[in-house]
């Protein structure tokens, strides 16, 4: 069993951490918000801290998920940052939704003290981390995938190594694409089928048997046709991401015209005061009147 600290108890962190404590590692947490990491420390049995220094020290991993760029650089390289307590061979697994480019930056940092860095976003959400079923793209080096595929394993259904440093946020980059354009064919289509005055949940009975189906469609069309959108993932954090992903567009020259256009639509959602709503609610600016 490993020393594992964890930076950042969001809804995602909260309970992979959770998962850590319960395979048999001894957990250490970090949060922002000092209550919250009492409170996990309390129910997992674990240790609660005040700086993520002192979340790395005497650790042989370190995981991270906070909310962006700017949040990463601060609980890793500020001022009492990770590094300021990381040994050297301590490994940071980083899974923030965040830039190619700052998963470099931080790994090179991180190489001037012996520490390994694996930029490692997950994809299956709040659902997906509670169940320990989560998704996880990872960019780094090999022999230090190897070494941590068995501890993220507490929480991931799959994990795979994707190249190198930055090839984990690529992958996510990508995967949210699909899901932006996969979530507005959707909207489109239940709300089609009840404009047109069909039952939405036969429609999808029988169109999910064929070349329509995902995921998106198996486990949201309920919600979506219900105008119940509390059930995952936010339009701010998607906006978040979509943002990543439009800048890293301009700088490899992919288009990205459907994207973008969708990108705008959550903006809408935004405006309708649908910031917390969960991606899904795409289809609620279908129906206004």
């Amino acid at each position: 069993m490993a020393n594992i600290g964890f930076v950042g108890l969001g809804v995602m962190g909260y309970p992979m951490a959770g998962h850590l404590q319960q395979a048999g590692h001894s957990v250490t947490v970090y949060n922002r918000t000092a209550s919250k990491s009492r409170q996990w420390a309390d129910e997992f049995a674990g240790t609660a801290v005040a700086t993520p220094a002192l979340a790395a020290a005497d650790q042989d991993y370190v995981m991270v998920c906070v909310g962006n760029d700017d949040d990463l650089r601060s609980v890793i390289a500020g001022d009492e940052g990770v590094l300021k307590g990381a040994r050297s061979g301590l490994v940071i697994v980083d899974h923030t939704t965040a830039s190619a480019d700052v998963a470099r930056e931080l790994a090179a940092l991180a190489s001037q003290q012996g520490v390994e860095f694996l930029d490692a976003p997950v994809s299956g959400g709040q659902a997906g981390a509670e169940n320990g079923q989560l998704t996880i793209m990872v960019g780094g080096d090999d022999a230090v995938f190897d070494r941590v595929q068995p501890i993220i394993a507490s929480y991931a259904r799959m994990s795979q190594l994707m190249g190198p440093i930055g090839s984990g946020q690529l992958t996510k980059m990508v995967n949210q694409i699909c899901i932006a354009g996969l979530v507005q064919g959707l909207s489109e289509a239940l709300n089609f089928a009840q404009q047109a005055g069909l039952d939405g949940e036969a429609v999808v009975s029988v169109i999910s048997k064929g070349a329509a189906q995902s995921w998106q469609m198996e486990n949201r069309h309920k919600t979506m046709l219900a105008s119940e959108f509390e059930h995952g993932f936010a339009v701010d954090w998607m906006r978040k991401d979509l943002a990543i992903v439009l800048a890293e567009a301009q700088r490899n020259g992919a288009q990205l015209p459907v994207t973008a256009l969708v990108d705008q639509f959550y903006a809408d959602v935004q405006a309708m005061g649908g910031g917390r709503w969960d991606t899904s609610s795409l289809i609620a600016r279908l129906k206004r009147d």
